[in-house]
């Protein structure tokens, strides 16, 4: 069997339990993909393609653990929060208002303080969603305003804003809806050298009962300051939280989001510009070395972060995800998972090609979180109702049927936000890949927000069964879509739901 090392010269970090590698090529866009087929299944075939278009990792499986609550999350989370000593690195769409969450900010605040006290350098840095954060009068800002009034030193807040959503359409937009043209969806969670990857917001509902995944990995301080790196480069681009809650852009970055009349342009490649110096100077900063013969029998589990910001001409998971969809060989099984359904035409095209087996869930009307809500937004789960009927009807025309199932998650009293990706090769009971972060493999995904996740490949058997059973307590409130599931009073599409989503299905 090949090994997983067998890469050629390749550019190399280490720490004690965590290692890094790159290989000699680095993307900045789409231009240097270059579709294979046949990448293989194995972990070692895997990570090395991979590894041609981004960082890998290499980390002990017994560092990584699978969350299965939210209350776990919560918890965990928030024992992080209270032990960081060196930073705490939060990135999320929004912070809510409510009780859970403002026991996180005194955490925040506690740990702050108690640094300053023992005169460690404890650095703060949360990046939200400018639309998001901003919403009401008691929001996201509000509620971290303390924070950088009183540690203004060591409390960085920044809040993103697309260059996208400028001029009448920012006048006109409601303040509910302004949010949909474009945004900050990353999802990163960092603590010293610990990190929480989830599809999850920092609000109380998914502290509660509105199920995602989380995946918790330590001891890894190159993967930690990838991503601390990654958020510090939005963050850049980003408005700061100031003490009086207004906000300004840094002085370093010569366009604002909303401002000129370029539609945006200039920011969007002064944006790109920086985000790919950061891509490319992960790969100055690292050593030679020979991996074959230095790490080859330290780790067992690879994670390869995976970044898509298509306004800023960075599609890097679109690609891989593309690619691991197109080279599942027939014996193997796809779980893919997406709170929001609503596949690009490209992942759709390639799953109805592909020979694998496909598991697909996604929410039931009564588990989307706009179910039942009022005004144009209740009609939000009768959209995706009609796209996931969209899909089903294609698998129908490609009699697919048989290889691709199309479930739908169905728990009383919870919401579903799960998103990501299980790889089972070759007959096998448990995955050797999984995909978590943000994406939602949808047109937003892809082609609107900024998005990050990683691919975690293993080859440790203990993770690999808590991969399946994360996944199998995900499936097991599923049910299979049918013909008959269509067909029932309560899934007919209001005649104004179907009409609106024809014209706006690139927004959901």
């Amino acid at each position: 069997m090949q090994s997983v090392l067998d890469f050629g010269p390749v550019l190399f970090a280490r720490s004690s339990k965590c290692c890094l590698w790159f290989s000699s090529k680095l993307f900045s866009s789409s231009s240097g993909y270059h579709s294979r087929s046949n990448v293989g299944q194995t972990s070692g075939e895997i990570v090395k393609w991979m590894g041609e278009h981004a960082p890998v990792f290499g980390v002990n499986g017994e560092d990584i653990s699978v969350l299965h609550e939210p209350n776990q999350f919560f918890t965990s989370l928030k024992e992080n929060v209270s032990k960081a000593k060196q930073r705490i690195i939060l990135a999320s769409l929004y912070l809510g208002t409510g009780e859970k969450e403002q026991q996180l900010v005194d955490s925040i605040h506690d740990a702050v303080k108690r640094s300053k006290a023992s005169d460690q350098l404890l650095r703060v840095e949360v990046l939200l969603e400018h639309t998001r954060g901003s919403r009401g009068e008691h929001n996201s800002r509000t509620m971290l305003l303390p924070l950088v009034q009183n540690f203004s030193d060591v409390v960085k807040v920044s809040l993103y804003h697309s260059p996208s959503l400028r001029g009448l359409l920012k006048l006109l937009l409601p303040e509910r809806f302004n949010e949909t043209v474009a945004l900050t969806h990353l999802k990163v969670y960092l603590t010293d050298d610990t990190i929480i990857m989830s599809g999850a917001n920092l609000s109380a509902d998914y502290f509660t009962n509105r199920q995602d995944r989380y995946i918790e990995i330590k001891n890894c301080s190159p993967l930690a300051d990838y991503f601390h790196g990654l958020v510090t480069t939005v963050q850049s681009f980003s408005l700061h939280l100031q003490p009086d809650n207004t906000t300004v852009m840094s002085k370093t970055f010569p366009v604002h989001p909303t401002k000129g009349f370029d539609g945006g342009k200039n920011f969007k490649s002064e944006a790109g510009k920086r985000v790919s110096a950061f891509l490319k100077e992960q790969q100055r900063n690292n050593t030679h070395s020979d991996l074959k013969t230095t790490v080859n029998s330290q780790f067992d589990t690879w994670v390869v972060p995976l970044v898509q910001m298509f306004p800023f001409g960075i599609r890097q998971d679109e690609f891989i995800t593309s690619e691991l969809l197109s080279n599942a060989t027939q014996d193997s099984k796809l779980f893919l998972a997406s709170g929001y359904f609503n596949l690009t035409r490209k992942y759709m095209d390639i799953l109805l090609k592909s020979s694998a087996k496909c598991e697909i869930l996604t929410s039931h009307p009564t588990v989307n979180g706009f179910y039942e809500a009022k005004g144009v937004a209740g009609g939000i789960p009768h959209a995706y109702t009609l796209l996931a009927r969209d899909f089903y009807r294609l698998t129908n025309q490609y009699k697919q049927t048989d290889r691709i199932c199309l479930q739908e998650y169905v728990r009383n009293d919870w919401t579903f936000h799960v998103k990501g990706l299980w790889h089972y090769p070759g007959n096998r009971t448990s995955p050797n890949l999984t995909l978590i972060g943000s994406p939602n493999f949808g047109h937003r995904s892809v082609y609107r927000d900024l998005e990050a996740q990683v691919a975690i490949v293993t080859d440790n058997k203990g993770l690999s069964e808590a991969l399946n059973k994360e996944k199998t307590q995900l499936y097991h409130n599923a049910q299979r879509v049918t013909d008959e599931t269509f067909t029932l009073p309560e899934r007919k599409t209001p005649f104004w739901v179907y009409c609106a989503t024809r014209m706006i299905k690139n927004l959901l």
